[in-house]
């Protein structure tokens, strides 16, 4: 087969993609299935989602697919018709971004993994299809007006920096795999509580919520479809939304606002923000939160350091990347605490 991989220039198609005026709706979804043959699978579905104008981030395993999406707003109606037809994608819930500038990837890139969420479980070892109970935004309010009720954050502590639901348990963890255990050693006293479990759009949750019950919690439920259903739910029918600020999202917007609360603050000078951005020092890029201000002081670098790497000739950052220690090297995603103090660049 040919075309089964993007060919052009990364920052080309960024460029492509942020002067197009073509309008694109972003989405996600999920879906446990065994497949049999997942590479085979992979690179049927690229050549259908290619002929659509599909953009987005998709992994594909020998336990189903979770995508992240672009689509072309006009060919909406196809994109469902062609994923319908494949029989066990039936039907599956469509996650629509809720505040969305239809720039949230620029080329199409499907890959097999060994899962298609890293969680380091051995399913074989519990009955992942025992899982937690689903909720809609009207149970999961009701739930929560009870006081006893537990609300768990399953996503990264750089997600929940900028948004999370009122109350939450929030797990200082940088990969879900971290999270499973810690959460499951800060609750054992509290096994016959009522827990509600929520991410972005569900996916963790349905295994999280099956290794808890295999782990002898009694009252596990998770909101139907993440942050992103929820909060839709609440739009339609006008009901309080608990989550405040921002939804961390994994594409080029990394963020998507829930409401007009800013919980979060810009990691150099303090100030109020909630604006995720990667260091514009290709040598660094780590992830970290800037404000405007400090966004101009330091030329959307993360530190002095970046800031006048950046600014040096190319040839000259070539020959210094390598000899230098930048953010990037040294900070996981959103570890980043800035260094105040200029340093200067040595060879």
């Amino acid at each position: 087969m040919k075309n089964l991989h993007n060919r052009v220039n990364r920052e080309e198609l960024k460029r492509q993609l942020l002067t197009s005026e073509e309008a694109r709706t972003t989405l996600s979804f999920y879906q446990y299935h065994e497949l049999q043959d997942p590479l085979a699978f992979r690179n049927e579905l690229y050549q259908g989602l290619a002929a659509l104008g599909v953009f987005g981030r998709i992994y594909i395993a020998r336990e189903g697919i979770n995508g992240q999406i672009s689509v072309p707003t006009a060919q909406l109606e196809a994109f469902k018709t062609y994923l319908y037809s494949i029989d066990w994608l039936e039907g599956v819930r469509l996650n629509i971004a809720v505040d969305d500038d239809g720039k949230s990837f620029f080329k199409l890139a499907i890959k097999v993994r060994e899962k298609i969420v890293a969680d380091g479980l051995d399913d074989h070892s519990f009955d992942v299809t025992k899982r937690g109970k689903h909720l809609a935004a009207p149970e999961v309010n009701a739930l929560l007006e009870d006081p006893e009720t537990i609300i768990v954050d399953m996503r990264n502590h750089y997600e929940s920096e900028v948004g999370h639901f009122q109350g939450a348990i929030c797990p200082d963890v940088e990969t879900f795999r971290e999270a499973l255990p810690i959460v499951e050693e800060m609750l054992q006293e509290q096994k016959e509580n009522n827990i509600i479990m929520y991410c972005t759009g569900g996916i963790r949750c349905e295994k999280a919520s099956a290794y808890y019950l295999h782990q002898g919690f009694r009252n596990v439920y998770m909101i139907d479809g993440g942050i992103i259903e929820y909060t839709r739910q609440c739009q339609e029918q006008n009901l309080p939304n608990k989550f405040i600020g921002k939804n961390f999202v994994f594409d080029e917007r990394l963020g998507e606002r829930i409401s007009e609360d800013v919980i979060a603050h810009c990691h150099q000078c303090g100030a109020p923000c909630d604006a995720h951005k990667n260091c514009a020092n290709d040598a660094c890029h780590v992830l970290f939160i800037q404000c405007d201000t400090c966004a101009e002081k330091y030329h959307d670098c993360c530190s002095d350091t970046c800031s006048d790497f950046s600014q040096l000739p190319e040839e000259e950052r070539e020959r210094l990347k390598r000899t230098i220690e930048f953010n990037g090297t040294r900070f996981g995603k959103g570890r980043y605490k800035a260094m105040r103090k200029k340093e200067q660049l040595t060879p």
